[in-house]
């Protein structure tokens, strides 16, 4: 059986990325393998064949050895510049205004879905494939295309994909988002894919050793020379110099080099002066905050309306409920039922009804 649409696959040489490869191909859609090769700097470069690394030239290797097995054309793309200025360039530029970035929530609206995207349509495909742990569905009924939960719950990465546009969410498929983890590893067995047994990549490619804070310092000397400030408590008392704005986050309480009679949490961080403001954890809680560049999927959202909802507000953080109030200028004010604790700006907030994405967006 074949199929009449061309599909890009997006392979990261790692299992997931395989196992749809192997997918589409049995599913009789003509299959281009693509890897985009990202910038990674020399710390990254050196543990280049880790596998502990989405763009090591290992994985370049394995993700080529997949397709060879299939008999589908592959090519390793070189995206290393637009990963530099779309995603690590801003990734810094967050961490030194205060914020705390995603990248692979960047990498993915910037990357796999734009530039990626537009180069599948210069080759003619049809569609993307990636492995990411979401579902698609088209709703007859309104018209829209849905993004939806993963079936397997602990892997589900619907949370990163909340930018996607409808036209992009119409050209994507997540074949591997209806099934768990462990079924992916048994197909990938079932079909002989070197990748089969290969370990989970980390979540920033491009720091090897999750260090952020020494990777910011190396590779932007001339913006943590300008960080440093006075770490001061909410009652105002000064209590000493932090070693830099890059270095915490909304919510931190170790690592802060200042001695206190009981747990400090950062409760603010302002990116003009270089204060650092800590508090006890009750002053971490909010109910209500905005977010800005807001991508609606579910509906087309209507001023003074509002949208009961669940919330994430980090990508491994608990949910919890309130109601989302768009606003104008794509921004939108969500309100908690109950206080939450360490609300970040530059994180993403994404809104649920059930399994489907409402929305969401980023947290000022």
């Amino acid at each position: 059986m074949t199929h009449p649409e061309k599909v890009v696959i997006a392979m990261s040489g790692g299992v997931d990325s395989s196992v749809c490869a192997s997918m589409m191909k049995d599913a009789g859609y003509d299959c281009v393998g693509m890897t985009m090769r990202l910038w990674k700097g020399p710390e990254a470069e050196e543990q280049a064949c880790s596998t502990q690394s989405c763009c090591g030239s290992e994985s370049v290797e394995d993700a080529r050895l997949v397709a060879e097995s299939l008999g589908i054309p592959y090519y390793a793309i070189n995206f290393r510049q637009e990963f530099w200025d779309q995603v690590v360039k801003v990734f810094a530029e967050q961490y030194f205004a205060g914020r705390t970035p995603s990248p692979c929530i960047l990498c993915n609206e910037k990357l796999k879905f734009d530039t990626l995207y537009k180069k599948a349509l210069e080759i003619g495909a049809h569609k993307v494939c990636t492995g990411h742990y979401a579902r698609i569905h088209f709703n007859e009924a309104t018209g829209r295309w849905h993004l939806l939960r993963g079936r397997d719950r602990n892997k589900d990465q619907s949370y990163f994909l909340f930018s996607m546009t409808q036209e992009q969410l119409s050209k994507t498929l997540f074949p591997v988002g209806d099934f768990t983890k462990d079924v992916i590893r048994e197909m990938a067995g079932a079909a002989n894919l070197v990748t089969a047994k290969k370990p989970e990549s980390m979540d920033i490619c491009f720091i090897p050793d999750g260090d952020y804070v020494a990777f910011l310092e190396r590779n932007f000397p001339e913006l943590t020379a300008e960080a440093k400030g006075k770490v001061k408590h909410v009652d105002g008392t000064d209590l000493g110099e932090h070693a830099g704005i890059h270095s915490v986050t909304i919510g931190q309480r170790k690592g802060l080099g200042i001695a206190f009679g009981r747990p400090l949490y950062v409760t603010g961080i302002d990116p003009a002066t270089k204060e650092v403001r800590v508090g006890n954890k009750e002053d971490t809680l909010k109910t209500e905050f905005s977010v800005s560049r807001v991508n609606w999927i579910l509906l087309e959202p209507q001023l003074g309306k509002s949208y009961e909802a669940t919330f994430k507000v980090r990508s491994r953080g608990p949910e919890s409920t309130g109601r989302v109030y768009p606003m104008p200028n794509g921004q939108a004010r969500i309100v908690f039922d109950k206080p939450q604790h360490a609300v970040t700006p530059g994180q993403a907030a994404v809104f649920y009804q059930g399994e489907s994405v409402l929305g969401g967006g980023w947290i000022d």
